[in-house]
């Protein structure tokens, strides 16, 4: 094809669209129909851009040619959008018209429970019905029942600032502080056990859901506030079986089905024997994603009979009773029960993350 014959064949395809244009425009009856037509032929995806842009393969004639051609439809056709979008403003009907008061009103927008908390409700009924209390220590706790009562070594870590937030002066450098005077934010809720136990008499079985606070790098998979659900049994003879029976019930509970689950030999200071407890990743079925690092099991929890110390820290006699700990992290099992794979939407404030479990 010679360079005047492409030429006139994209004058032709402007002329073309500018008729089919305007015939639209007229025809027009909202508002909306206009702004459709005017992305389709004029917008940054529309006909004549489009035209524009082919244009360049054409020899400077036949490109000024078209180019002015493209120019004088596009100019065209804005007026025309302009004159008729006036004229359908014109006809709209006035804004102040009476209100009818008996037009039912606007429904107002529903809230619903952020799916963590949702999640600790069902657990706590599905405890209820075993007979379970439901228990609540304070945020603001201490070094005696965070760490001295639950048989934590001076030297741990986890008493040092990187992962504790400690409280009025009681961090590093105030060395005149311990036990009772040094006050934190809890870092786990494990020193909740130890109130309970101060206050009633065994046997009994309670959990004790909250908020806990840890110095971390937040990631997708941990954040610096977040949910724990702690579980405790104590009684004179409770054999290890039952805390693998109680974590399986947690977890049928929580999935409506059995997940496979594991339990490896794991120090805690506060527990003898001591279990690292791993679920199966629910996000990915085991087969490795971000959420597992790849492995295909996610660490659920730590779990263990109370150690001595701790029961003797409660006022309990360890050669009469015993018991078992769970300790979950809630927000975790909030993920995978909905196969959410970055804690921190959960902590965000996106609406569009919210509504989904409203």
């Amino acid at each position: 094809m010679t360079g005047q014959s492409a030429a006139t064949g994209a004058a032709q395809r402007v002329g073309d669209v500018l008729r089919a244009a305007i015939e639209g425009i007229a025809a027009a009856s909202t508002l909306a129909e206009l702004d459709v037509l005017r992305r389709g032929v004029i917008g940054k995806s529309g006909t004549l851009p489009a035209i524009r842009r082919s244009i360049g393969g054409l020899d400077a004639p036949a490109r000024r040619l078209v180019g002015v051609a493209v120019n004088d439809a596009q100019q065209r056709i804005a007026g025309a959008l302009a004159a008729r979008e006036s004229e359908l403003l014109d006809a709209e009907p006035a804004l102040a018209v009476p209100v009818d008061v008996t037009l039912p009103g606007i429904q107002p927008a529903r809230g619903g429970l952020h799916p963590t908390i949702q999640l600790m409700y069902d657990l706590n009924d599905a405890f209820a019905a075993l007979n379970f209390e439901v228990y609540s220590g304070p945020e603001i706790s201490s070094e005696l029942y965070e760490f001295d009562y639950l048989n934590f070594p001076p030297d741990h870590p986890a008493r040092e600032s990187m992962d504790t937030f400690w409280l009025d002066g009681g961090g590093d450098g105030d060395g005149d502080r311990h036990g009772a005077d040094r006050l934190c934010l809890r870092p786990h809720l494990t020193g909740a056990s130890v109130r309970y136990m101060a206050e009633h008499v065994p046997p009994y079985g309670f959990v004790y859901p909250g908020r806990v606070y840890r110095n971390e790098s937040i990631d997708p998979r941990h954040e610096r506030a977040f949910f724990q659900y702690e579980v405790l049994i104590v009684d004179r003879d409770l054999p290890l079986t039952a805390g693998k029976f109680l974590v399986d019930t947690i977890l049928d509970t929580v999935f409506g089905r059995p997940v496979p689950i594991r339990m490896r030999s794991g120090f805690f200071p506060f527990v003898e024997p001591g279990f690292e407890i791993d679920m199966r990743c629910q996000v990915c079925d085991g087969a490795g994603c971000r959420t597992c690092r790849g492995v295909g099991w996610l660490e659920l929890m730590p779990g263990g009979s109370p150690h001595p110390n701790v029961l003797r820290a409660g006022g309990l006699d360890p050669e009469q009773w015993t018991g078992f700990y769970v300790n979950v992290g809630l927000d975790r099992l909030a993920m995978m029960r909905y196969g959410i794979d970055d804690v921190r939407l959960m902590h965000g404030a996106d609406l569009r993350f919210l509504n989904q479990f409203a």
